[in-house]
């Protein structure tokens, strides 16, 4: 299946990254039982500080590609800067990726040229991106495996695809979105549907990362159901190019 743009090549696209201005901010993933931070998640902020959707305003199908790999490349430079030792989430469009082989090319080179590691690096794909050929995405998957990487389901709970998606492929973690964690220390129905879903992953070998915890009473049914992987206001927000320490975490 031939997709817009591929016959043109992936690297002529890969190398024009002129077209965006951008920078990265890092949120931690932090392990409450280690009580230390597990990794970071590289999240697009404009070049003065300005939300993700005003950067993501400007992406259209002519330019997702090129964006795509202009972000993996900005994520893996900035965390090698800020000297980055723990794991990085780097998102990424499925739609986007024509050639999974091809198209991985700049991430090796990046990563090889800034020595950052490529077996620390998880790529995260959203639920909430409509995935158009579930055997491509499979196919993204299994490449990246190949290479070392660790892939991701980011956003379970609110997008399209739901267990019918993690049926047909197993990432190495699901990362349950604040839909689904917000107020379920109170709430029945969220309740047991999280504590199937973490049931799920764990005969699955899958990790789980409970995302938008912003209360302590979430996390404690979280922690009871057997999570210890969480992001959120309630520990840390993202910080523009710079990591935040275990010192800075909201324990």
């Amino acid at each position: 299946m031939t997709r817009p743009g591929e016959n043109a090549g992936c690297a002529g696209e890969c190398a024009d990254h002129s077209q965006f201005s951008f920078v990265m901010a890092f949120q931690p993933v932090v392990d409450v039982e280690a009580r230390s931070i597990y990794g970071y998640e590289a999240l697009v902020r404009g070049a003065d500080g300005e939300s993700a959707a005003s950067v993501l305003a400007g992406i259209t199908e002519d330019n997702r590609y090129a964006f795509d790999q202009a972000c993996r490349v900005k994520a893996i430079e900035t965390a090698a800067r800020l000297g980055l030792d723990r794991r990085l989430n780097i998102n990424f469009l499925p739609n986007a990726v024509y050639h999974p082989e091809a198209c991985l090319r700049l991430t090796l080179m990046a990563a090889e040229e800034n020595r950052f590691p490529r077996h620390l690096i998880t790529f995260e794909f959203t639920e909430d991106e409509r995935i158009i050929d579930r055997d491509h995405l499979k196919a993204i998957i299994e490449t990246y495996r190949r290479y070392g990487f660790k892939t991701a389901l980011d956003d379970f709970g609110a997008g399209f695809a739901g267990l019918s998606l993690l049926a047909d492929f197993q990432p190495d973690c699901i990362k349950i979105d604040r839909c689904l964690v917000t107020g379920i220390d109170g709430d029945r129905p969220r309740q047991a549907i999280v504590s199937g879903l973490v049931k799920t992953a764990e005969m699955l070998g899958l990790s789980v990362v409970a995302e938008g915890v912003e209360r302590r009473e979430e996390v404690d049914f979280l922690r009871a159901q057997g999570i210890r992987l969480f992001q959120g206001f309630l520990f840390a927000r993202p910080a523009i190019e710079s990591l935040v320490p275990d010192k800075g975490i909201n324990w």
